[in-house]
């Protein structure tokens, strides 16, 4: 889908202060809730959805039992987002996984283990990290998490040349592709 990357952009740019970071009462300071980023960013790429093309966003789809991706990594997955031709899998566009910056390496990993596998297995052409978080210290330490990540990789199950990172650090920005 050749608009994908502007829908994107347009979308990360969209999402308001209180769902990049959410407030808790009893807290200072607001927190990263990364599935209260997911369902705000869905709404804004669904504003942005052109209808004139075949294929579907959809929010963690369950693939456990799907007939043709069994093993291989994808049981018991559902990425953040999937944009794809639902009952095709030459339709199989994106698989995107989303990450606050301060997210743990246990976490990290699943999600690449999990791009991957979707990119090596499950026919999609193209598989996302977005990170958001707004400091560019925490950014850095996430880099660092991901290479202490791969250190400790001893399966290769992560492929990162196979997945884009991008960085969305603060709202009324749009996320962009960066380097590993």
């Amino acid at each position: 889908m050749r608009g994908l990357t502007l829908i994107l952009r347009e979308a990360t740019k969209a999402v308001p202060a209180e769902y990049f970071q959410l407030p808790v009462a009893g807290l200072e300071n607001p927190i990263y809730r990364e599935r209260v980023y997911c369902y705000e960013l869905y709404h804004h790429l669904r504003v942005l959805w052109p209808i004139d093309v075949p294929y579907s966003l959809s929010g963690e789809v369950d693939k456990s039992g799907h007939p043709l991706i069994r093993q291989n990594g994808l049981d018991q997955t559902k990425p953040d987002f999937l944009v794809h031709v639902p009952g095709d899998m030459d339709g199989n566009a994106l698989v995107m996984e989303v990450k606050p910056v301060n997210a743990q390496k246990e976490g990290i990993g699943k999600d690449l283990r999990c791009l991957t596998a979707y990119r090596r297995h499950g026919e999609y052409r193209r598989a996302i990290l977005l990170v958001y978080g707004d400091l560019q210290e925490e950014f850095d330490r996430f880099r660092m998490r991901v290479r202490s990540v791969i250190e400790r990789d001893e399966e290769g199950s992560i492929d990162l040349p196979l997945i884009e990172l991008w960085y969305h650090p603060v709202c009324g920005h749009s996320a962009e592709k960066t380097e590993w």
